[in-house]
């Protein structure tokens, strides 16, 4: 067997072994004249090896380049780089590297601190691999994409970031809340069935004796042994320790929640702008770039195959109606643009008839528990505490499959559509929560009237809310619940059923039944949907964030198993990088709103007197000025300056100056990168036109 070549840089860039050209022609040729070109200099970026234009065809310009190829190797070997930055072949690398570290050996105790300072990168490129590979689910998701392409891997890869970002919020829920609620000694229990006080009574839990149908009912609606339980607001005792660190944790949290989103957006951000800039979207790139030559195996062969295969399918359509766009008529933009206007009316209309819907059945249960039939009946009973629930979730699963037809009425790309409709169904979503809490919040505060008899004496209405905080959680804890049992019965009823009725039948009945496709937007919707209930809900169900570790770890495998043996690759791609974008921005879109029931219920709305740790306070918030009072004089007056005008208009100011410094600054790079494009492409018209009067005198010199 023949040994391949070894190559020597240095041999390389001293040697004039060159084929000898052939003889030189009269006149200027195309090679010459290419040699003299800008692109000329790039030569030496081909490796260690490469000829030049006309070397072989003419001895005199054969001779000056490999001379001039010869000088700038030889200053590039001079001035060496890390070998994994040279551009020349694997061999010539390799070669290159052994060359240095010779080099360095010999040199001794000088190299030492680039010696040091190569190995300290290395472990740290080791270390971010290790992590990475640490990561749960790696090669699921890399299997996912192969098979089902980059759409699909974004959502386990949003599902993933989700379960960490509870995970962490449990943790934190567990160290600032229920330590210091067993540290200071044992929780008392419920008040006592017969104790009263102005603001009525409050006896939560059963008492004596229970059937297994009234637990399995309170297990399911939050009421019973759940409703005194470290699950809800109203067990925790009021200790001023603990409600400070139970308000701290909330803001903490939401801290956490907002800084790690941040992060995910700006990273894929960044994804976006270089995919719309078409840099990465170029098909040379898929072509030519996207190859990882570091694969081993047929598997991962074959993955990164239909990664590339999925990424070219979504250019291709992208491009398809890029084009039909850009040769459309004044009339045919007319049309598109009216059809686009009347979609959106329609789309407006079902909203708004939803979200009135939303508000009636709210209404609805609280005069339909008032019956007697109804209250005698349990699971009667427990269908009208979910009618809310139901609604929502009935509104949730009719109307996203409308959206889904009208999206590609309007003419856009696929991952355009894909935009819209997460936008349609994230704000159905996102703005039925507040109705709910709107239509709770009004009989808490007695329609806003403060006047009125219900709510005069202890500012809420206390007679049909007596711990309205463990009533609001109780409605975020049945819809979380209640969205877990519509999945797995979605699942588990009417797509293992369809799949098999698609196998076993391959006839008529078969092809009707059709084939499961995973639809990333509903999915990514309704992980969206899931984490938003739980950022209103936390505050009033501090265990919501581990429940919802457990519904989401349960739904991973449960959607696996789907994806893997019921569903098969889509029939249309979009591309991912405009989704890793836009996921976190709705789901900081969901934050921002959760934001506002939250702080609407710490501020204005006066806490219960029975139940919770801020019993007896004029509101939630009023706890904090009471603690910054029992501090020392120094830390109270720097406290209270950071709530002064003294301090808010300096830091506005300096902020601003920052932010117009930081505008200026991308605005004179995007400019700079403007004219550094405008002149690439002035070069290569330049190239082309001097390539064509080369080619036109090289012919008139061989007609003479």
């Amino acid at each position: 067997m023949e040994e391949s070549p070894m190559w020597e840089p240095d041999a390389w860039a001293s040697s004039g072994g060159w084929p000898a050209p052939r003889e030189a022609r009269t006149g200027p040729s195309l090679s010459s004249v290419l040699n003299e070109l800008p692109s000329a200099a790039t030569l030496r970026y081909r490796g260690p090896g490469v000829l030049p234009w006309g070397a072989v065809e003419e001895e005199e310009d054969g001779q000056r380049s490999i001379q001039s190829l010869a000088e700038a190797t030889q200053k590039e070997l001079q001035e060496p780089g890390p070998s994994r930055e040279l551009p020349w072949p694997m061999q010539a690398r390799r070669a290159h590297r052994q060359s240095l570290a010779r080099n360095q050996v010999a040199q001794g105790s000088g190299s030492r601190a680039a010696h040091w300072t190569l190995l300290l990168r290395r472990s740290k490129e080791k270390v971010r691999e290790g992590l990475r590979s640490m990561q749960p689910w790696e090669w699921t998701l890399k299997r996912t994409g192969g098979q089902f392409g980059a759409g699909t891997k974004s959502y386990f890869s949003l599902l993933r970031f989700l379960l960490l970002l509870n995970v962490l919020a449990s943790v934190l829920t567990a160290c600032m809340i229920l330590l210091p609620t067993w540290l200071e000694g044992a929780p008392p229990g419920p008040p006592a069935p017969n104790a009263s006080s102005p603001c009525g009574s409050y006896s939560p839990g059963s008492q004596g004796l229970v059937a297994f149908s009234t637990e399995l009912f309170n297990l399911l609606s939050g009421e019973g042994f759940l409703e005194w339980s470290p699950l809800f607001y109203g067990f925790y005792p009021p200790r001023s320790h603990l409600a400070i660190t139970y308000l701290c944790c909330t803001f903490a949290v939401c801290l956490l929640y907002l800084l790690l989103t941040l992060h995910r957006s700006v990273s894929g951000l960044k994804q976006t702008l270089l995919a719309e800039s078409g840099a990465v979207t170029s098909y040379s790139h898929r072509v030519f770039s996207a190859w990882d030559f570091g694969l081993s195996g047929k598997v991962h062969v074959r993955l990164r195959q239909r990664n590339i295969l999925f990424e070219l399918q979504v250019e291709l359509e992208e491009a398809a109606v890029r084009r039909q766009a850009a040769v459309r008529t004044l009339g045919q933009q007319a049309r598109v643009w009216s059809v686009r206007v009347l979609l959106n009316m329609a789309v407006v209309a079902l909203l708004g008839a939803a979200l009135y819907g939303v508000y009636w059945a709210t209404g609805a249960t609280a005069k339909l528990q008032e019956m007697r039939h109804i209250q005698g009946t349990p699971l009667l009973k427990l269908v009208v505490e979910y009618l809310p629930s139901i609604f929502i979730s009935g509104v949730n699963f009719v109307l996203p499959p409308v959206f889904k037809l009208i999206a590609p009425l309007e003419g856009y790309t696929r991952s355009r559509q894909i935009v819209f409709i997460l936008l349609r169904t994230m704000f159905l979503r996102l703005v039925s929560l507040p109705v709910l809490l709107s239509s709770l919040w009004y009989q808490i505060t007695c329609g806003g009237d403060a006047d009125a008899e219900e709510c005069k004496t202890c500012g809420y209405n206390y007679r049909e809310l007596p711990c309205w905080e463990t009533r609001l959680g109780q409605e975020m804890y049945k819809l979380l619940l209640f969205d877990l049992l519509t999945g797995l019965a979605v699942t588990l009823l009417i797509q293992f059923p369809r799949k098999l009725l698609c196998g076993l039948c391959p006839g008529a009945l078969g092809r009707f039944a059709g084939t499961l496709e995973f639809q990333v937007p509903d999915e990514v919707l309704g992980l969206l949907y899931a984490q938003t209930v739980v950022w209103v809900g936390s505050f009033f169900c501090p265990l919501l964030p581990l429940l919802n570790t457990a519904k989401f770890l349960l739904l991973f495998y449960l959607k696996k198993i789907t994806l893997f043996s019921t569903c098969s690759p889509a029939s249309r791609n979009f591309r991912a990088s405009t989704v890793n974008f836009f996921f976190p921005l709705v789901l900081l879109l969901g934050l921002a709103s959760s934001t506002v029931p939250v702080l609407y219920s710490i501020f204005l709305i006066p806490p219960s007197k029975l139940c919770g740790p801020f019993r007896g306070q004029s509101s939630i918030w009023a706890e904090i000025p009471e603690s910054i009072c029992k501090l020392p004089q120094t830390a109270q007056e720097f406290l209270f300056f950071l709530g002064t005008q003294a301090f808010a208009v300096p830091l506005l100011l300096i902020s601003s100056i920052l932010m117009v410094y930081t505008v200026a600054l991308a605005n004179s790079y995007g400019r700079l990168i403007s004219e550094l494009k405008r002149q690439i492409e002035t070069e290569a018209q330049n190239k082309v036109f001097l390539a064509q009067r080369a080619v036109a005198l090289s012919s008139a010199n061989r007609a003479l």
